[in-house]
């Protein structure tokens, strides 16, 4: 069973805002606030909530991954590395189930549909705030049946996975591709041996002819 988050004292919490859409920004402000939210933080691109996240310490990110300088969900894990103990909410007009699933897969604890309702909203962030993970119903039957059908596949790789790979078939060293994404060497370094596990090559070469194949 997942252990409940300690939660901070109410008018002490902070709410980070990832979204380059000021009404988003607005809407999701008053409905953390009535949530107990002291302080929203509002970032407008995944390099301001970057820079946001070296001086503050949030409880819960609300992050919309359609940013103009970060791809897909690939700021996730830079997140994760910054914001250990952050719930992320993923808020996105994409509502595919394998949108939802990837966003899990970074380590994201919930996906919601910018199509929700308020009350779906609040229902979401307290749901992460007990420690627990959240996607509506429509998606957690998609993903149920998602699952089942990619049971057994070990070589799927993340999105996190796809851009280093995608990086070193351009001939990235893994130093450069670590500032390029704003991550540690190791971090990149243990990704590189991950690739080479799931794609059952030995060297860096092997791993470019990979993404060469796979036109990454």
């Amino acid at each position: 069973m997942t252990e409940p988050r300690t939660a901070p004292p109410m008018a002490t919490r902070t709410a980070l805002v990832v979204d380059d859409h000021p009404i988003t920004h607005l809407g999701c402000g008053r409905l953390l606030a009535d949530l107990g939210y002291g302080r929203v933080v509002k970032a407008m691109s995944g390099a301001e909530a970057l820079a946001v996240l070296e001086a503050e310490t949030p409880a819960v990110v609300v992050l919309d991954i359609a940013l103009p300088d970060t791809p897909g969900l690939s700021l996730i894990a830079p997140i994760r590395d910054r914001a250990p103990e952050a719930a992320i909410l993923v808020f996105s007009m994409n509502d595919q189930p394998g949108f939802a699933a990837k966003a899990l897969a970074e380590g994201a604890q919930g996906f919601l549909s910018k199509n929700a309702a308020p009350d779906e909203f609040s229902a979401a962030i307290r749901a992460l705030e007990a420690g627990e993970f959240y996607l509506s119903p429509g998606h957690a039957l998609a993903l149920a049946v998602r699952q089942v059908g990619a049971a057994g596949d070990a070589t799927a790789l993340t999105t996190r996975e796809e851009q280093v790979l995608s990086l070193i078939g351009q001939g990235r060293t893994l130093q450069e591709i670590a500032d390029e994404i704003g991550v540690s060497y190791k971090t990149v370094a243990n990704t590189s041996s991950t690739l080479k596990r799931k794609l059952g090559v030995t060297g860096m070469t092997g791993l470019i002819r990979q993404a060469m194949d796979r036109d990454v």
